[in-house]
This record gives structure tokens, sequence and C-alpha cells, in this order.
């Protein structure tokens, strides 16, 4: 059997609180994944639910929620929980207001996220 290539990541999730900053290391190493980029740009779009997260990603519904849990452990997605008139809870991501800053020098690149939310 072979693993799917958006299963094969594990990172440790980000323990962030809603005033830390992103490293470089870690921005890049978040956005620097095909599918985390889709997701994000999708919910930065319009905040959306899960399911139509990944419809308009184009991903599996396990990979959205993987990259939206992501996410949102470093601050860059917030959730909202409605209940439906037929009593199912449905959770709704949003993106975070950001601000992104990348600089280039002869001492490489350095990239700063700031989190206002």
């Amino acid at each position: 059997m072979t693993a799917h290539p958006e299963a094969s990541r594990s990172k440790q999730p980000l323990e962030r609180t809603e005033t830390d900053d992103l490293t470089t290391a870690e921005l890049f190493d978040l956005f620097g994944d095909k599918y985390t980029r889709r997701v994000y740009e999708a919910v930065a779009e319009q905040p959306r639910c899960g399911r139509d997260v990944a419809e308009a990603a184009d991903v599996s519904r396990p990979t959205a929620y993987r990259r939206l849990n992501a996410l949102r452990d470093a601050g860059l997605v917030r959730t909202e929980m409605s209940i439906c008139e037929d009593g199912h809870h449905r959770e709704r991501f949003e993106a975070v207001p950001t601000s992104l800053s990348v600089s280039l020098d002869e001492n490489g690149i350095d990239a700063m996220v700031s989190v206002s939310g």
C-alpha cells in the first residue's frame, strides 16, 4: 500500500498564543506545503466550514482538517461553532487578520507573520 503524499507529513503542532509571531522557519515550514497554501487561500477568501474548505481547496476532508488545525495552532485561522436547525453543530473557519513581512539581504531570508486577532 502506497502512502498518499499529503498524508506523509507528520509535524508537531505549534504551541502559540495570539500575541506570538511565527518565526521564519515556522512560516516556511507551514506554507511550504501546497495543501496548506490551498486551504489557507480558501479561508482567506471567505469563512467556510471544513467540507467547503476541502471542496474549494480541492483536497480531501481529512487533509483539509489537518491543515486547518495546523493553521489554527499557528494563530492564522480561528473557528466558530454554530448549531444548525437540525441540531448538528458545524465549525466555521476564517483567516485571522495578519501582517506578513519578508526581507531578503546578503544574510538570507527573514520573514515574519504578525497575528492580530
